[in-house]
C-alpha cells in the first residue's frame, strides 16, 4: 500500500503497512525505548556503582536525580523546540546528545562525573522524549495513528518490563558501566533510519520566543530543593543547607512570577484555574512520588539487606510491570466505563498495602512468601490507577491542549519523584553511609514503605473527593485556543504518556 497526499500543514500522510512507516515506527520505539530502558537499568546498577566509585547515599541519590531535574525542567520546552525547529531533527539531536551522554556515564572515573553527565542524559531525554510520539501523530495518517500509537506504546512497554533483567544481567555480566554504555547501538541504529525514511514535519503557525528564562529557573529551584534535602541528613540544620532550601523557594516563586507575565510561557499558569485538572495533577503528585521512593529503595533494599544479585533484584520486581502490560487497556476500557474515581481511589490504596506488605521483606525471606506477594498487589494497584488517570488528565482540557496538559502532567510526575528520591532519606533518618549497613537500611528501608503508604493513601483521598466520577463522558470545556493540526506535542495527545519505569 503505497503512502497517500499529504494533509495541509503535515508531511506525507504514512500508512501503517509502508516501509516507511515501518521505519517511522522503528525510530519512534528505539528513541523512546532507549530513555524508559535507562530509566529502569540504572537502579538495579546503584549498590555497584556506589561501592565502585565510592559514592555514599547522597550520591547514589543525584545519579538518579541529576537525570530526573534536567528531565522534568525542560521537557515542555523540548516538545516546543520540535514544533518549531522540525521534529525529526529535534529528535535526532536529542538521541545523540543521549547517546554521548551515556558514554561518559560509562566512563565516568568518578561520582561527580557521572552526576553530571546524568544531567547532560537528562537533557537529551527531554528533546527525544516529546519527539518520539510526535512523529508518529505527525506521519502517519489519521485513520493508522491509533494502531501506530498503540504499537508504540506496546514496544515501549516490553523495553520498560525487560528493564531491570537486563540492567541486572549487565550489571552481574560485563559490569555496570553498560547499563550506560548499551545505549549506543540503540542510537546507532536509531539515528540513520530517522534520517534516511523519516520525514520532516514542523508547526508552521509556532512563533514567539522560547521560554528560555522560565526553564532555567525551573531547574534551579528544583535542583536548589533537591540539593537541600540531599544534603541535610550529612550537614543539618547548616547555611549549606539551609541558604539552598531558601533559594530554591524563592526561585520557585519568581518562575511562578515569570510564567504569569509571559505572552508565551512554557508553563501557562491559567490551565490550573481549571479543577479538575489541578485535582488529578495532585493525585499524580502524590502517587509518583510513592513509586519513585519505592523503586529507589527497594532495589537497594533487596541488594543491601537480602544480599541478592543484581540481576535477581532486577528480575524480583519484575511482577508489577507484566501485570501493568498485560491489563492496563482493560483497566482503561473499566474506567472509561464507569468512570476514573474508583479506580483512582481504589489503585492507590491497593499500592498503599502493597508497600506495608513490604516491610516483612527482611534478611532470610523468601522471593515467594514475602517479597512477590506486595509486588503483586502493588502491580495491581498500579494497573487500576495509571490509566485512568492518564484519561483523566487529558479529558480535563480542551483537546487544544490535551497535549500540554499531558506534557505538564508528565513533568509534575518525574517533579514528585525528583523530590521524593531526594527527601526520603531525611525524614526516615537514612545516614550518608546507611546502604553500607545492611541492618541499619533494613531498618530505615521499613519507615519509608510507611511514608510511601501515607503518600498514597492521600493520593486516594484526595482522588474520591475531587475526581468526578463522570470525568471521562463530561463535554470537555470550551473557549480554548484552537489547535493547528500539525501542532503534535502541544495540541493532540502527543506528549508522552506517564511511564511507570521513570519511577
Amino acid at each position: 500500500m503505497s503512502d497517500s497526499a499529504p494533509e495541509p500543514g503535515r508531511g506525507p500522510a504514512v500508512h501503517m503497512g509502508t516501509a516507511t512507516g515501518r521505519a517511522v515506527l522503528l525510530t519512534a520505539v528505539l528513541g523512546s525505548g532507549m530513555a524508559m530502558l535507562d530509566s529502569t537499568v540504572v537502579n538495579v546498577a546503584l549498590p555497584h556503582i556506589g561501592r565502585d566509585l565510592g559514592a555514599d547515599l547522597g550520591g547514589l541519590q543525584w545519579t538518579v536525580n541529576a537525570y530526573m531535574l534536567t528531565l522534568a525542567a525542560l521537557i515542555l520546552l523540548g516538545g516546543a523546540l520540535g514544533d518549531r525547529f522540525g521534529r525529526r531533527r529535534v529528535f535526532v539531536i536529542g538521541v545523540v546528545w543521549f547517546a554521548l551522554a551515556s558514554l561518559l556515564c560509562g566512563i565516568a572515573p568518578n561520582a561527580g562525573v557521572l552526576i553530571g553527565a546524568r544531567a547532560l542524559q537528562g537533557v537529551g531525554g527531554a528533546l527525544l522524549t516529546p519527539g518520539s510520539l510526535a512523529l508518529i501523530q505527525a506521519v502517519f495518517r489519521e485513520e493508522d495513528r491509533a494502531a501506530a500509537v498503540g504499537a508504540w506504546s506496546g514496544l515501549g512497554g516490553v523495553a520498560t518490563a525487560i528493564g531491570p533483567f537486563v540492567g541486572g544481567w549487565l550489571v552481574d555480566g560485563p559490569g555496570w558501566r553498560w547499563v550506560f554504555l548499551i545505549n549506543l547501538p540503540l542510537a546507532a541504529v536509531c539515528v540513520p533510519v530517522a534520517v534516511k525514511y523519516v520525514p520532516e514535519t514542523r508547526d508552521p503557525n509556532a512563533g514567539g520566543r522560547f521560554d528560555v528564562l522560565g526553564a532555567a529557573l525551573g531547574a534551579l529551584a528544583l535542583g536548589a530543593v533537591t540539593y537541600a534535602l540531599i544534603a541535610a541528613p550529612d550537614k543539618g540544620a547548616s547555611p549549606w543547607v539551609i541558604g539552598p532550601a531558601v533559594a530554591g523557594v524563592l526561585l520557585g516563586v519568581a518562575f511562578c512570577w515569570v510564567e504569569a507575565h509571559r505572552p508565551d510561557p512554557m508553563l501557562p499558569l491559567e490551565i490550573f484555574s481549571i479543577r479538575m485538572f489541578s485535582a488529578i495533577n495532585a493525585v499524580t503528585v502524590c502517587v509518583y512520588a510513592a513509586f519513585s521512593g519505592f523503586f529507589f529503595l527497594s532495589v537497594l533494599q533487596l541488594q543491601v539487606v537480602l544480599g541478592w544479585s543484581a540481576l535477581a533484584a532486577g528480575t524480583a520486581l519484575l511482577p508489577t510491570t507484566i501485570l501493568m502490560l498485560l491489563l492496563s487497556a482493560r483497566s482503561g476500557e473499566i474506567s472509561q466505563r464507569i468512570g476514573p474515581r474508583l479506580p483512582l481511589t481504589i489503585g492507590p490504596l491497593l499500592c498503599a498495602a502493597g508497600m506495608v506488605l513490604m516491610v516483612r521483606v527482611d534478611r532470610g525471606a523468601s522471593y515467594w512468601a514475602d517479597v512477590l506477594p506486595p509486588l503483586v498487589v502493588l502491580g495491581l494497584g498500579m494497573t487500576a490507577l495509571v490509566a485512568p488517570l492518564t484519561a483523566t488528565v487529558l479529558a480535563s482540557v480542551d483537546v487544544a491542549r490535551a497535549g500540554l496538559a499531558s506534557g505538564i502532567n508528565n513533568a509534575a510526575a518525574r517533579a514528585a519523584g525528583l523530590i521524593a528520591v531526594a527527601a526520603l532519606p531525611l525524614l526516615v533518618g537514612m545516614g550518608p553511609d546507611a546502604y553500607r549497613d545492611p541492618e541499619a537500611f533494613g531498618d530505615t528501608f521499613r519507615k519509608a514503605m510507611y511514608w510511601c503508604a501515607g503518600s498514597l493513601v492521600v493520593g486516594a483521598v484526595l482522588a474520591w473527593f475531587t475526581v468526578r466520577a463522570t470525568a471521562l463522558r463530561a463535554p470537555k470545556p470550551t473557549g480554548e485556543r484552537p489547535c493547528h493540526p500539525e501542532a503534535t506535542y502541544h495540541c493532540g495527545m502527543a506528549s508522552p504518556p506517564l511511564d511507570p519505569g521513570d519511577a
